[in-house]
């Protein structure tokens, strides 16, 4: 039996999680097929600073910067993959990590990014669209 899905929000689900899984993980959407939707809203020529929240260890920030985007902050609750994604993006000074909760992001001042990506909801958004599209549902 599989853990409850209420446990999400707490760091100890989490490190256990990325303890134990070392590659790269996205829910549904990688960055290519997102970046339309991205590049259209958040355009690299302005040299926007952006926020991802709930980074994990994907490689979605690591794909923007390497699509021309050059200041992305990743927040996250679990220390373990905060550390890690340090550790493996260490030469890209482009990619900063910070343990941090979401719920609570007073560290930073209000305006502190141009734009903020909560990759987790843009899954579920175009998951539940394709479901529509599929049974037909306006």
């Amino acid at each position: 039996m599989g853990t409850s899905t209420q446990a999400y929000g707490e760091p100890w689900y989490w490190d256990n999680r990325y303890s134990s899984e070392s590659g790269p993980f996205d829910w549904y959407q990688k960055y290519p097929s997102l970046a339309p939707l991205i590049n259209l809203y958040i355009p690299r020529h302005v040299h926007p600073r952006i926020l991802v929240v709930g980074c994990g260890n994907s490689a979605f920030s690591e794909e923007m910067v390497s699509d021309g985007y050059e200041d992305v902050v990743n927040i996250d609750i679990s220390t373990v993959v905060i550390e890690a994604m340090k550790k493996k993006y260490s030469n890209h000074p482009q990619l900063k990590y910070i343990g941090m909760d979401v719920r609570d992001m007073s560290e930073f001042q209000s305006g502190s990014f141009n734009a903020v990506i909560d990759k987790g909801t843009l899954d579920s958004i175009l998951v539940s669209a394709k479901q529509d599209a599929v049974f037909g549902i306006d």
